[in-house]
């Protein structure tokens, strides 16, 4: 774990806490976004053996158990500015569609996300 994460995590706990919607809807989502990309990819495997009650299937205690993979700070970093730039991007456009009030709330999103990755 990064000190980022470290940040990110802190910072959702100390959100419930406040009852800050958007700032828990902007840390679940990023660190959501890491967990995704920790994630191992899916290996095809032959199902056409007729081992066992059920064909192709794994068979014992974690038998489908995968590492996951480490993320490097420079990795989180990525993760955490692609997260700011689409919410500053959408709210952008709501913006344009006369939409203040969600645009308000994704820009309270980005700013939080900026403070977590600041260390602030």
């Amino acid at each position: 774990m990064t000190p980022i994460d470290d940040r990110l995590r802190v910072a959702l706990k100390d959100a419930m806490r406040a009852r800050d919607r958007a700032a828990v809807d902007a840390l679940r989502t990023v660190l959501g976004a890491m967990d995704n990309a920790t994630a191992m990819p899916a290996v095809n495997r032959d199902t056409s053996s007729g081992d066992g009650p059920i064909a192709g299937a794994a068979a014992g205690v974690g038998a489908t158990e995968v590492a996951r993979r480490e993320l490097a700070v420079d990795d989180v970093e990525a993760i955490v500015r692609t997260e700011i730039a689409a919410r500053r991007d959408q709210a952008d456009e709501f913006d344009r569609l006369g939409q203040t009030e969600a645009a308000e709330r994704l820009r309270a999103e980005a700013a939080v996300l900026a403070a977590a990755l600041d260390g602030s």
